[in-house]
């Protein structure tokens, strides 16, 4: 029965569902998890790194990416749909520039690509965008973070359970005021929420009118480290018995 109303975007089918979306949401939750921190001073995003291939260069499997000087975007889903959505971004940015003299603001270009994606929903021909976005950074007159000013976020596989995880642990989050905690509490929530190890992120922090900064491997290293040894530590104490 779906298929006689999955195949055009703009068919609804009697339940009141557009199925290529929900194909492409069903991508983005088979996509890598992604997730970002707002802190006073910078935005710091975090994202789980494919393993790539000892022949394959590795500058070209990137899924952090500077939309201008000021705003960064980090994505869960089709990479070849990501890069498309990066460039037109791009392009956008610059062409804001170019026509008012002044850089974008992060509420502008996200409601740019969250128009560009909605508007592949509604014509014929076309196919919905299968990924999901997060994006921050900084405008001149105010601070924002993403478009609904979450302090933290995130999509993709393991987003649910991510996104539970920072609920639990919510106080902390919102006293988070420096770059260095964000980072360590990204490293804490992938490796306890995900499994992964130091070679399977990438962190990024973004500060105010400063360049894009990779968090260097072997700070994650020792991050991870210290977040495995914290973590058996609590393990540890939550086995001993209470005294009465």
């Amino acid at each position: 029965m779906a298929q006689r109303y999955d195949r055009a975007v703009t068919i609804y089918s009697p339940d009141g569902h557009l199925l290529q979306v929900e194909y492409a949401q069903e991508a983005v939750r088979r996509g890598s998890t992604v997730m970002g921190l707002r802190t006073n001073n910078a935005i710091v995003l975090g994202v789980e790194k494919r393993s790539v291939g000892d022949l394959q260069e590795e500058r070209m499997v990137r899924k952090i990416c500077m939309l201008d000087d000021h705003v960064v975007m980090t994505f869960s889903g089709l990479t070849a749909d990501a890069r498309i959505l990066v460039s037109r971004a791009q392009m956008e940015a610059q062409s804001h520039r170019l026509n008012f003299e002044k850089p974008t603001t992060v509420e502008y270009i996200t409601r740019y690509i969250a128009q560009l994606k909605q508007n592949y929903t509604q014509s014929n021909g076309r196919r919905p965008f299968g990924l999901s976005c997060l994006v921050g950074g900084f405008d001149e007159s105010c601070w924002s973070g993403i478009f609904y000013e979450w302090r933290a976020n995130t999509t993709g596989r393991s987003s649910q359970p991510v996104r539970d995880y920072m609920e639990k642990h919510a106080d902390e989050i919102l006293t988070i005021a420096d770059e260095a905690a964000a980072v360590k509490h990204i490293v804490r929530t992938l490796v306890s929420v995900s499994s992964l190890n130091h070679t399977q992120m990438e962190v990024a922090e973004l500060k105010y009118r400063q360049p894009l900064r990779m968090i260097d491997h072997q700070v994650l290293a020792d991050l991870e480290r210290t977040v495995r040894r914290e973590i058996e530590a609590e393990a540890e104490a939550s086995r001993r018995p209470r005294a009465p």
